[in-house]
């Protein structure tokens, strides 16, 4: 699938970026997802293999983007296996959905460049300082992505390639001319219309309601007149950020004695390389530059690796863990110092070290107020903890109350007023604690308090020990507690009867002719005219629009209920033909061939996952 990606990947450049993105997957303990077999895949679409290193590079991309996106909220998610299953199952299809789409590009002949992918690489904002390809900005970027550059390019290759089968499909669906005039019309048509409207409100005032019906209507619906769970809870809140003490002198030198290698810069080098196809080659360049060659002309002019030679052969700096086995053993130790050629998996390379710079330790000084802060924040935390487990066992000694945890806190308990799940008190708005409260746990039996809670601590710096001190559980409300609501729902339920059946008695009226004196004896009149349009969303508008066109001087008429409940009498007058702007007709065109494309291309996708053989590895029921 890499073919067309050789010249890019031949890269020592690449094998740069790649060996910092493995030494990173090393330091955090993820390897494994880098290595093994050719049976460690995790999907096999038609003859294409997706490794389980790609998908589990694609599912931490996913989720490192969602935890942006969700911050604090995506760490419940997280914790749900359900949703992280899903997602992993997500991220596995998009992968097949990309095979699938490139091999049926591939059989259209549809395919990119390299020359267009390197032309999107070094016009990408992103990667550009002060409007120029900044080729250590793109390292970094990529390599925060998780990605190494023939990766991204490949990538990029499929993004595109997916884009021109979308233009394709885009660019077969249109619309003729005197179609889109048509639905022009149509979509910009008005309507003029009157109402005479029944008051609801004032109808349910005069509606006469009996004992009888209110308690029909309570005992039906008794599940909408519930008194919700209630609490007050008593509780003792501890917090590291309230314990921290001054960093001592003595504390500080300890600290950054046994910690040096946190405050050390390890050598660094700085390379530059020309890259050759055949040894031949790199003779030819290593003769040129023992001549007095410019190093930078000729790499940008010769050499094969083709994001260095942008920067005249420069590597940026290198420290032990990123340099390659090829340029450590180059022999280099003298600044402008040139290698022989050397032989490597990419090709031939000619070397030069151009800098080095010294391991350095930052001094005492420069470091004190950071140091001083971690001690701070260590020792407060150390008190913390010390705290948090003396309250804890008092808690549980004494759990008639928290007296023994109060005296052992040095602090009073808070109790709360009454809440609900819906209306948890601010300070005690944490997931930890509000499943605590109201998973049962706490309630004794009957509704009685029952015991002290375990310590419960948010975000590792802060903890809480709680007690129920009342509880109410889920109950229907009394009658004679929601009467008065009955009464005038009822009420309006009667009203809203009556104006709908008196506006069908009223509707037939008018269409017989006979309008005037059935809406004088009803007391009602038509108001003004109004034009509706058809981007009207209430409910009168689109009861405008579903009323049959009016013959000549001849209403039609409807009945439709407007946005405050009360019934209302239509009389449509007269349907007026619209015009749309240009802008707003090619807005609506290009609306409709993209839902109509997207349609296509969804038909698309399901024929060819359809027809193609998939196998899937076991990628989804591997531990998170």
């Amino acid at each position: 699938m890499m073919d067309n990606l050789r010249t890019a990947a031949n890269s020592l450049v690449l094998k740069i970026i790649f060996g910092i993105i493995i030494l990173s997957f090393i330091l955090t303990g993820v390897s494994g997802y880098l290595i093994g077999g050719s049976a460690n895949y995790a999907a096999k679409v038609n003859d294409q293999e997706i490794s389980r290193g790609q998908f589990e590079n694609a599912f931490a991309n996913e989720r490192n983007r969602m935890q942006q996106q969700l911050g604090d909220q995506f760490s419940e998610l997280a914790a749900n296996e359900g949703y992280m299953k899903t997602l992993r199952e997500q991220t596995l299809n998009r992968l097949i959905d990309e095979a699938l789409l490139d091999q049926y590009a591939h059989n259209l002949g549809l395919g990119i460049s390299d020359d267009q992918v390197k032309k999107v690489i070094f016009t990408t904002p992103a990667f550009q300082t002060d409007g120029k390809f900044d080729n250590t900005r793109y390292n970094a970027i990529i390599g925060q992505m998780g990605m190494s550059a023939d990766q991204y390019a490949q990538a990029l290759r499929n993004q595109l390639t997916t884009q021109q089968l979308i233009n394709a499909i885009v660019g077969s669906d249109f619309m003729l001319k005197g179609e889109t005039d048509e639905l022009a019309a149509l979509v910009a048509q008005q309507r003029i219309v009157r109402e005479a409207t029944f008051d609801v409100n004032a109808l349910a005032a005069k509606q006469k309601v009996s004992e009888q019906e209110v308690n029909a209507y309570y005992e039906q619906n008794k599940n909408n007149f519930t008194a919700p769970e209630q609490f007050r809870i008593s509780y003792i809140k501890l917090d590291a950020a309230a314990m921290q003490e001054n960093a001592s002198d003595a504390d500080i030198q300890s600290y950054y004695d046994q910690h040096q290698d946190q405050f050390t810069q390890p050598q660094r080098n700085r390379y530059s390389v020309i890259q050759t196809k055949t040894e031949a080659d790199a003779k030819a360049v290593l003769d040129e530059l023992n001549k007095g060659a410019d190093f930078a002309a000729i790499a940008k002019e010769k050499s094969t690796d083709i994001i260095s030679a942008k920067n005249g052969g420069d590597m940026g700096w290198l420290e032990e863990g990123t340099t390659p086995e090829e340029l450590k053993n180059a022999g280099l130790k003298e600044k402008g110092q040139l290698s022989g050629v050397i032989k490597s998996s990419v090709g031939f390379l000619v070397a030069r070290l151009d800098d080095v710079e010294p391991a350095k330790t930052k001094p005492l000084t420069e470091v004190r107020d950071d140091i001083a802060a971690k001690v701070k924040q260590e020792k407060a935390l150390d008190a913390f903890y010390a705290l948090q487990q003396k309250v804890s066992d008092a808690a549980s000694n004494d759990n008639e109350s928290l007296a023994g945890a109060e005296q052992a806190a040095g602090a009073k308990a808070v109790t709360t007023g009454w809440f609900g799940r819906n209306n948890l008190p601010e300070e005690l708005n944490f997931k930890p604690v509000s499943d605590a409260i109201f998973n049962g746990g706490l309630v004794g039996e009957n509704g009685t308090p029952g015991s002290n809670s375990d310590i419960i601590t948010v975000d590792g710096d802060r903890a809480f020990v709680l007690r129920v001190v009342e509880h109410k559980p889920e109950a229907i409300k009394p009658l004679a507690e929601v009467k008065d609501q009955i009464t005038a729902i009822v009420q309006h339920n009667k009203a809203e009867q009556q104006a709908k059946l008196d506006a069908e008695k009223l509707l037939v009226e008018l269409k017989a002719g006979k309008g005037d004196e059935a809406l004088k004896a009803a007391g009602l009149s038509f108001g003004e005219a109004k034009t509706l349009s058809r981007t009207g969303q209430d409910p009168v508008s689109q009861a405008a629009f579903a009323l049959s066109q009016p013959a000549k001087d001849k209403p039609s008429f409807g009945i439709a209920s407007d946005m405050q409940g009360n019934v209302v009498i239509l009389a449509l007058d007269e349907v007026k033909s619209g015009t749309l702007p240009e802008a707003q007709k090619k807005a609506m065109v290009q609306g409709i061939t993209q839902n109509n494309a997207q349609i296509t291309f969804e038909a698309l996708m399901s024929n060819l996952r359809k027809e193609a053989k998939i196998k899937l590895g076991d990628v989804i029921t591997q531990q998170q």
